[in-house]
């Protein structure tokens, strides 16, 4: 027995003893549990924003891929481009401008079925014989992209890479056939750095700070990129998919709940998340894994914080409470009853408990609120944290936001879609206001084309839509704004334009068009209808709405025509 508890004592002290220790546990575990159901909720709410990061590099990717293998599809099925010989000076112009588009697109070139390169980019490997690359094996027979590999034949020929590590690449190609002839292969070679471009686009702006990287792991399970200051490091080390259950997990597979904590090769354990690349197309589905990851001690070091935070305020309450709760010792024990009752309650998480404002005594009532005070400060820490976890919430959205700008093409034509074009259109809007400059509308809609569905087919309906976008961006400058608004409608913004150009320039691709004779349909003709913007006060509806007048106008006037209306 301790001299602080014999019975020479005081009531006072002896009942404030008691009391404080009361208070003192009841402020701890209150304070562990918060700090726990904290805890465990912040780390799941890091482990999803991880796996959304995976989850939306792998989207990218499988996006990025189809979206080139099918660009490749189409110029190589544009029966028009490749008619006059695969030399001819049209072939070299699109050559030029793919890779003006396209800076990553290192290398294109077109060789002929034997397998000897005609044209390229830079005139780079013209004249040699390319029969026994991939590229080619496949590309004679259909679509095809390749894993990524080394530059063999381009490694002499190119610059230094700006990093000075060996160039790799990503190759897209498709054959390029005349009727039911193979006359050639369309190939491109994707500098692999174009990868780790499209992923920095979707890391969130505390990406460094919290050490969050990004790999990707080939269908073997090798390590094919990595932030450049670990590619090299993991690769000596010989890092392969973190975890092998990884390798059976099937691309469609929906992720379990929090990712796992992992340790990589490097002997440090980070919170992995894992996802599998789910291709859009047999082409571009090279089984690829893309594995998110951060240190687990700054994962989690937000939890680890809520926890002292907690605890911290929970002891300093107690403090506070077990001092007042002497001061109070002398009063009746029926309210020290009602708050010890209260606290077990609390303890025990029944659900509307609370600390009684008694009312017997000054000293008993300021312990009462001073323990309402400490369960309300802890309170005000559990929403301070779901603030934190709304924060986390809205920097998910923000990258899930960056993924949504990329579908803002129609998978067609290549051209923009409706979504992309508006808002092209009210960036152009705004800067004509401003500077004063004109802007016009040239609408483009195919004649017949249900004639054209009904007759031949949707496939066929297709190809005339492909080749009609394809004759807009040729005819059209690179300042100008083409868009597939829907169905067989068109659209082109002109900048700096104004309404007689404009005319001038839909009048250009009509008898462009009518010019053209399809292989399988013959004469196919549009209609033009052209508008302009009339001043500061005019909108984007009102404009389109004049272009769509002028298009229908242009119709009931017999079609393959242009209608003016200002």
């Amino acid at each position: 027995m301790t001299e602080s508890s014999t019975p020479g004592h005081s009531l006072r002290t002896q009942i404030a003893l008691v009391f404080g220790t009361l208070v003192v546990a009841l402020s701890v575990l209150l304070s562990v549990g918060f700090g726990e159901v904290l805890k465990q909720r912040i780390q799941r709410d890091a482990g999803a924003s991880l796996q959304g990061v995976a989850d939306n590099t792998a989207a990218l990717l499988a996006n990025g891929l189809f979206d080139r293998v099918r660009e490749v599809q189409v110029l190589a099925s544009s029966e028009v481009l490749w008619r006059n010989g695969l030399e001819a000076p049209e072939v070299i112009h699109m050559l030029a401008r793919q890779q003006a588009i396209h800076p990553q697109s290192l290398w294109l070139g077109v060789a002929d079925a034997q397998g000897i390169v005609r044209a390229a980019s830079g005139n780079m490997l013209v004249g040699q014989n390319v029969s026994e690359r991939p590229w080619f094996q496949a590309g004679i027979q259909n679509a095809h992209v390749g894993d990524v590999h080394p530059a063999k034949l381009l490694e002499s020929l190119l610059p230094p890479s700006r990093n000075g590590d060996p160039y790799r690449f990503v190759d897209f190609s498709a054959p390029i056939r005349i009727g039911p002839t193979t006359v050639g292969v369309l190939g491109v070679h994707g500098y692999w750095e174009w990868i780790n471009e499209m992923i920095q686009t979707l890391m969130p702006a505390a990406a460094h700070a919290q050490q969050l990287e990004v790999f990707i792991f080939d269908k073997a399970g090798q390590l094919i990129h990595a932030p450049a200051e670990q590619q090299a490091l993991l690769q000596k080390l010989g890092q392969t998919l973190p975890d092998p259950s990884f390798a059976r997990v099937p691309a469609d597979a929906q992720n379990p709940g929090t990712p796992p904590v992992l340790r990589w090769v490097d002997d440090k354990k980070y919170l992995t998340a894992h996802t599998r690349m789910h291709a859009r197309n047999a082409e571009s589905d090279l089984g690829w894994h893309i594995v998110a990851r951060m240190p687990v001690d700054i994962a989690f070091a937000e939890a680890e914080q809520a926890v002292q935070r907690a605890l911290l305020g929970g002891l300093v309450a107690a403090l506070i409470a077990a001092f007042l709760a002497w001061l109070a010792a002398r009063r009746l024990s029926e309210d020290l009853d009602a708050l010890a009752r209260a606290a077990r309650d609390l303890e025990a998480g029944k659900p509307g408990a609370e600390i009684p404002a008694t009312q017997s005594s000054r000293e008993v009532r300021r312990l009462s609120w001073a323990l309402r005070r400490m369960t309300h400060r802890l309170l005000a820490a559990n929403e301070a944290m779901e603030a934190q976890v709304q924060l986390r919430t809205q920097q998910l959205e923000d990258a899930n936001r960056e993924l949504g700008l990329q579908a803002r093409s129609d998978p067609l034509t290549g051209l923009l879609n409706r979504r992309g074009f508006d808002a092209q259109m009210n960036y152009a809007l705004a800067l004509a206001r401003r500077s004063g400059r004109p802007l016009s509308l040239i609408t483009v809609d195919v004649d017949h084309f249900k004639r054209i569905n009904d007759t031949h087919g949707h496939d066929v309906g297709d190809e005339v839509l492909q080749r009609l976008a394809h004759t807009l961006a040729q005819r059209l400058r690179d300042s100008d704004v083409v868009a597939r608004l829907g169905g067989e409608e068109f659209a082109a913004l002109l900048p700096d334009t104004d309404l007689d150009g404009a005319r001038a320039i839909a009048q250009t691709l009509v008898d462009a068009q009518a010019a053209l004779t399809d292989p399988v349909v013959g004469r196919i003709t549009v209609s033009a209808g052209v508008s302009t913007l009339r001043g500061a006060d005019d909108t984007a509806q009102r404009l389109l709405r004049r272009g769509d007048e002028a298009l229908y106008e242009a119709k009931g006037q017999g079609r393959n025509r242009v209608v003016v209306q200002g």
